[in-house]
């Protein structure tokens, strides 16, 4: 997804967040059962992702359809995604998908932070479906049972959970996403990108530290304090030692980056004489 698409992904994605301190399991299942409706009609799609047609008028198709059968939640998302525009019509279903999983993912990283860093429900839901993958990699026949055209989704689902038993139950939803609904991928290439999904989340608790030197006990003490308070989650610390930097810190958490170092200011100074 690139160009426009991946500019109204950028910006749906921004505003989902602001739900997924609260998110659940049925509000991501309601946004794969729209998008299921969406993918079955190749009339709906264009309508969705025709340029001609006002945001409002896409919006209001969603509320539409929807308004009622699903919850408030899963309706402003799914309309404000339509609302938005797309360079083709298949860029739209693989945003309300990135969503959904996106919704799965919270609710794991919600779960476990109540009590510890969040980082562990993320890792445990990236380990279960990477066993998933391999067993599933791992037997040919296993491989053309969950992709078996003639069985029914259900079918698919239940044969799945089987192969992964002990799996939280936002594993089972995204593995059953994928046997049910692969969208033209491989099973196991749509269960590696939600992987990869989690993954990226897990960047938000993991604070990558640049320093010339090494710090003490206490400097680092302080620093995982002031971070901690800063983003309001317990952060783990990934500490880099650089003589490059010449001085000062570097710091990212997710895509966020605080460079206050030597080699930063006088990068900026290079750029202000020039």
């Amino acid at each position: 997804m690139a160009g426009v698409s991946s500019e109204s992904l950028t910006a749906a994605l921004v505003a989902l967040e602001a739900k997924l301190p609260f998110a659940s399991l049925q509000l991501a299942k309601e946004l794969f059962g729209i998008l299921g409706t969406v993918d079955s009609s190749a009339g709906l799609r264009r309508a969705l992702t025709d340029p001609s047609r006002s945001g409002d008028e896409k919006s209001a198709l969603i509320k539409q359809l929807f308004g009622g059968k699903v919850s408030a939640d899963a309706v402003d998302i799914a309309s404000g995604l339509a609302g938005s525009r797309w360079a083709s019509a298949r860029d739209i279903g693989d945003a309300l998908e990135t969503l959904a999983a996106s919704v799965v993912i919270a609710v794991a990283e919600n779960k476990s932070a109540v009590s510890a860093s969040g980082i562990s429900g993320l890792e445990a839901l990236e380990n279960d479906l990477f066993s998933f993958n391999q067993v599933v990699e791992s037997n040919h026949e296993v491989q053309r049972a969950v992709s078996e055209p003639q069985a029914s989704p259900a079918a698919k689902v239940a044969f799945a959970e089987k192969l992964v038993p002990g799996a939280s139950e936002e594993a089972k939803v995204l593995i059953g996403q994928a046997v049910s609904q692969p969208r033209g991928l491989k099973v196991t290439r749509l269960v590696r990108r939600f992987a990869e999904l989690a993954a990226k989340r897990q960047q938000r608790w993991i604070a990558t530290v640049s320093v010339t030197r090494a710090l003490t006990e206490t400097q680092t003490s302080r620093l995982q304090a002031g971070l901690n308070a800063l983003y309001g989650r317990e952060l783990k610390i990934n500490m880099n030692v650089d003589p490059a930097l010449i001085g000062g810190i570097r710091i990212q958490v997710g895509d966020e980056v605080v460079d206050a170092s030597v080699l930063a200011r006088l990068g900026q100074l290079q750029r202000q004489l020039a």
